[in-house]
């Protein structure tokens, strides 16, 4: 019997961790549909240029790619328009409204939730350094109310909630009083390889530029130190971190695969300062040889292991990455070890773990996943 597959994924408009799983899941199931809110088919990954991306009527808002953090009270409405009555079987990768959707009885729902949605549970982080006016925060603070419930609610109607981090999960079982497994993301570990020659002397960022993810304190840091940072990406909050920064820190931008890993595998480690729900970007380092330091919290707790592929600093300021810093330079670091500790989240261990969980959502369906190359009974999670 063939089932019938969509993937529904928040919104297409930038190329993070979250893309990724989705190009996967793309790869996996390449005749699936992938139903979004909005895209920017500019800003879509290299994977899911071939994708049939179905969008909503929000695609249509004026200017809507630049303030689409500011619609948030709409996406409710237009993921519950999205018309899936006709799948058996729905795949949300969710960090916000995906796992919204509504379903038809008979299908089987899996979310891989990437986090609960941030500007419900968390909306000061999520807007601050965000440029808007106070009267129109104070409106859209009054909105986050109404969401919560709406998000608690449509979460007790899916039918196995997939985790990608230990504090994820925590937050599923503190927001929804749910429970959920954890399924690591996948990292592409065959794009990268440890380089050759000398390291030169540069430490890293590579990140979208966004207020919540913390770039301030490293370049702060490196900037008091006189130490080489090299910022890769762009964002929002990128006109703010320039002006703040010392002759050391170089902003290159948004750059290609290529020399993405260029830079990863010449640099002295990847900074890692915010507080992210699982992080891939410090796995990507890590396939190339190279260490990363960390602030000690969120899914770097999952990954980073000390004196192995990297090194934590305690608190969330400028003053304690200096500290780890200049703690650095005492550390010897083994390439090889650090790629091998990557290697064990590579992509099929991703693939394998969520077509098990499918199947242990409707066991029905299971028979029907074989040909994926899964059988029944396999673990779940790690």
């Amino acid at each position: 019997m063939n089932y019938r597959i969509a993937i529904v994924h928040d919104y297409l408009n930038q190329m993070g961790g979250a893309e990724r799983v989705v190009g996967v899941m793309h790869k996996l199931f390449p005749d699936a549909p992938i139903y979004t809110t909005i895209v920017d088919r500019e800003k879509l990954l290299p994977e899911l240029k071939d994708a049939h991306i179905v969008t909503t009527w929000m695609q249509h808002i004026p200017n809507i790619l630049r303030d689409f953090k500011l619609y948030f009270w709409l996406y409710p409405l237009a993921v519950r328009s999205m018309k899936l009555k006709n799948y058996d079987i729905i795949i949300s990768s969710s960090s916000a409204y995906a796992k919204g959707i509504r379903k038809p009885d008979h299908a089987v729902h899996l979310c891989y939730c990437h986090s609960p949605m941030r500007f419900a549970w968390n909306f000061e982080g999520y807007i601050e350094n965000v440029r808007v006016s106070r009267l129109r925060k104070l409106a859209a603070k009054c909105l986050t109310y109404p969401l919560r419930v709406w998000d608690k609610t449509n979460s007790k109607h899916v039918d196995r909630l997939v985790a990608n981090s230990s504090i994820v999960k925590d937050r599923i079982s503190k927001f929804y009083g749910l429970e959920s497994t954890v399924i690591f993301p996948p990292v592409e570990i065959e794009r990268f390889s440890i380089g050759t020659g000398k390291q030169e002397d540069y430490f890293l960022i590579v990140s979208r530029l966004v207020s919540y993810k913390k770039i301030d304190i490293a370049v702060e840091a490196c900037s008091r130190l006189g130490l080489k940072l090299v910022v890769i990406g762009d964002g929002d909050d990128r006109q703010r971190l320039e002006a703040m920064a010392g002759p050391t820190v170089q902003f290159l931008g948004r750059r290609s695969d290529e020399e993405v890993v260029h830079y990863m595998q010449k640099c002295r480690a990847l900074l890692f300062p915010g507080l992210e729900d699982f992080g891939i970007t410090p796995l990507e380092a890590n396939a190339c040889g190279r260490p990363v330091i960390a602030f000690q919290a969120g899914g770097a707790l999952d990954t980073i292991k000390p004196g192995l592929n990297g090194m934590f600093f305690n608190n969330q300021t400028a003053g304690s990455l200096m500290v780890a810093l200049q703690n650095f330079n005492g550390i010897k670091w083994d390439s090889q070890r650090i790629r091998e500790y990557a290697e064990t989240f590579n992509e099929s261990y991703f693939i394998e773990r969520i077509l098990s969980s499918l199947q242990g959502a409707i066991d029905p369906l299971g028979n029907g996943l074989k040909h994926y190359g899964v059988e029944a009974g396999l673990p779940i999670g790690r």
